[in-house]
């Protein structure tokens, strides 16, 4: 068995920090980078940039809605249209970045509210696919497993993986139980891990309310603006091991 460990990174902006970047690009094999969408700003995406790099970790861009006050965890109203352009504007940026820092970005990864949106609207995941393929570098897509973005990145001929969540509970339909309410967040690293192992070895994933559903799986997020984060990437990764499971980037190193 063989998995990816993904981790939200650069989530921060001028002098306000969120998480432990330099501790957890020791630990996942790839970073999603917010691109100044929901966070990020370019000396924020600069320096996760050169931490990814001399760690040898794979960058993604992450974007989002431009909405810092919610952190991207809401629903701003946008045509699919306008949304293509924002997510082109958003990685393009990281791109330019990228450049400065000696690496380049290799996929693509919407975040928070905008992943979820892409994750049932046919419309919007044609849109941001449709930018993604527009843009340089031959971008993969990392898609939530099962959903839209999934579905519109492989009818378009783009590289396209198939992400879970490690610190998230899931719902009977495939999509995460929203944040507020019970079983949205899984705090307990041992707990995260087991449910993981699990999967890997079914390709079933347990859901809210009992039972499972049949997920694919080619990488693992821990969200590295969660309490805890870097203890239960640390702990997963350690699990993951010792079960024989290779932790590895889900693209080869440029």
């Amino acid at each position: 068995m063989r998995i990816d460990l993904n981790s939200d990174l650069g989530e921060g902006y001028g002098p306000w920090a969120m998480g432990d970047d330099a501790a957890l690009l020791t630990v996942v094999t790839s970073a999603n980078i917010a691109c100044g969408g929901h966070a990020g700003d370019p000396e924020t995406m600069f320096a996760t940039l050169r931490l990814a790099a001399d760690h040898g970790v794979i960058v993604g861009a992450h974007p989002g809605y431009a909405d810092r006050e919610g952190f991207g965890r809401r629903i701003i109203p946008m045509t699919p249209a306008a949304i293509g352009r924002m997510v082109a504007a958003q990685v393009g940026c990281l791109q330019a970045v990228a450049a400065v820092a000696g690496t380049r970005v290799r996929y693509v990864k919407p975040h928070g509210a905008l992943a979820n949106l892409a994750a049932d609207d046919a419309a919007v995941a044609a849109a941001i696919v449709a930018a993604i393929a527009a843009l340089p570098g031959d971008l993969a897509v990392l898609a939530i497993s099962g959903t839209e973005l999934e579905i519109a990145a492989r009818a378009a001929g783009l590289t396209a993986i198939s992400e879970i969540f490690a610190d998230r509970g899931y719902l009977p339909n495939g999509r995460l139980v929203p944040r507020g309410q019970p079983g949205a967040l899984i705090h307990d690293a041992d707990e995260a891990a087991d449910r993981l192992i699990a999967l890997l070895r079914s390709g079933r994933m347990p859901v809210q309310g009992g039972g499972s559903i049949p997920l694919n799986a080619q990488s693992i997020c821990v969200h590295g603006d969660s309490p805890g984060a870097l203890q239960l990437a640390q702990r997963l990764r350690a699990r993951l091991l010792a079960e024989g499971v290779t932790v590895a980037p889900f693209l080869v190193p440029a």
